[in-house]
């Protein structure tokens, strides 16, 4: 039964939808109406609002974060099925017909709670990777691959099976932004495409 409550744990607190919460409180409007219609940071910050984008990328983050250290203290065996139930919340939030966002920021999270040095590997090669391409959607496959990398040779072998497969899920949603850096048609950060 720890599996199921930590999946449950994860999946719910993973479907809060900051960006569409902040967005609206903002009077950005519904952000699902804007841009790629995704409902993370890098859509956020194209309502112009590059504070709201940090707001909302710390709190998908966070509830990454929030997850795993409570199923942890409550549920130390299940800790994998409340990591993976976290992004697979953020992605397919029940309350948004299951259209959520990729899971960078939330597997981010995900990843400090499994161990600082995995969230270490995974945020110098998250903002390394955007700083060398400006490209977010590379930034954050290049994380989610660089977590599994870590995980394995820096002794969290425990956590590589969840890694792998949020890592599978996080580069399937970006499948559409796979297509476009294929064609140089990617959008960078910072750009007015």
């Amino acid at each position: 039964m720890d599996w199921l409550y930590a999946a449950l744990l994860g999946y719910l607190a993973g479907s809060i939808p900051f960006g569409l919460l902040l967005a609206k409180a903002a009077g950005k409007g519904d952000i699902r109406q804007i841009g790629s219609g995704n409902i993370g940071a890098t859509n956020v910050m194209r309502t112009g609002s590059k504070g709201l984008a940090a707001a909302v990328l710390l709190l998908d983050l966070g509830k990454g974060l929030a997850v795993v250290l409570a199923a942890s203290h409550w549920f130390s065996h299940a800790v994998p099925a409340a990591a993976l139930a976290v992004v697979t919340g953020h992605c397919f939030p029940v309350w948004l017909k299951f259209k959520g966002g990729k899971g960078v920021a939330t597997n981010a999270g995900v990843s400090f709670g499994l161990g600082w040095p995995i969230g270490v590997a995974y945020a110098v090669v998250w903002l390394g990777m955007l700083a060398l391409t400006r490209t977010s959607s590379l930034a954050g496959m290049s994380a989610v691959v660089a977590a599994v990398i870590a995980a394995a040779v820096l002794g969290f072998e425990r956590f590589v099976p969840v890694l792998a497969v949020i890592a599978l899920l996080v580069i399937w949603l970006h499948r559409t932004n796979i297509g476009r850096l294929l064609k140089g048609e990617e959008p960078r950060v910072g750009s007015k495409s």
